[in-house]
């Protein structure tokens, strides 16, 4: 196989998961945006999450949150919980790994907010740990997940949603995660901006 088909390949394995998506996350996202909407009306905020790649992701969203997505509008409250390394280190070592996000959330999150995690296997501790503090909270846990959803997928309550990508591939995940995250910002402006 050629480099060119190589890169091929990857292409047609993205476009297959994107359509893959599209035929049935579709309610799912659009039943997340209303809940992000919901809590921004009312005056709360998004706390983002993710480890990795999905950090990435994770940041991603807030910046276009609290910059802007495609239009000129007020900017809207959201906080990665990944971006500071000097509180992150400090949990990971005066704690332990799986605290870095569960601390930032008893400090930060209030009832109503919603908690946006990004995961493409769902296992991270500190991810599940995030997602038990946000319950404690009274927050409203938003998951875009993967593969099989892993133990993040077993820790949600009937309340909180779950976007899974249709693919065990964790690049088909995360690119999908992307597609997935400009959904909800068009959808989140539409809402509260109008056409």
């Amino acid at each position: 196989m050629s480099l060119q088909d190589r890169i091929i390949n990857h292409f047609s394995d993205s476009i297959q998961t994107k359509q893959d998506a599209m035929a049935s996350l579709c309610e799912l996202i659009e039943f997340a945006s209303q809940k992000i909407v919901e809590a921004l009306v009312n005056d709360k905020k998004v706390l983002t999450c993710g480890n990795g790649g999905s950090a990435g992701d994770a940041q991603h969203f807030s910046s276009e949150m609290l910059n802007r997505f495609e239009r000129e509008r007020p900017a809207l409250p959201a906080i990665a919980l990944s971006t500071d390394t000097s509180t992150i280190t400090s949990i990971a070592n005066d704690y332990h790994y799986d605290e870095i996000f569960a601390k930032q959330l008893r400090a930060l999150g209030q009832p109503g907010d919603i908690l946006l995690i990004y995961t493409s296997s769902g296992n991270s501790a500190n991810l599940v740990k995030a997602a038990k503090v946000a319950h404690e909270k009274d927050m409203t846990v938003i998951a875009l997940s993967g593969k099989d959803g892993g133990a993040l997928a077993a820790a949600l309550r009937e309340s909180d949603i779950e976007v899974r990508v249709p693919s065990w591939s964790t690049a088909r995940i995360q690119e999908v995660h992307l597609l997935i995250s400009h959904c909800l910002c068009d959808l989140i402006d539409h809402q509260l901006f109008g056409g």
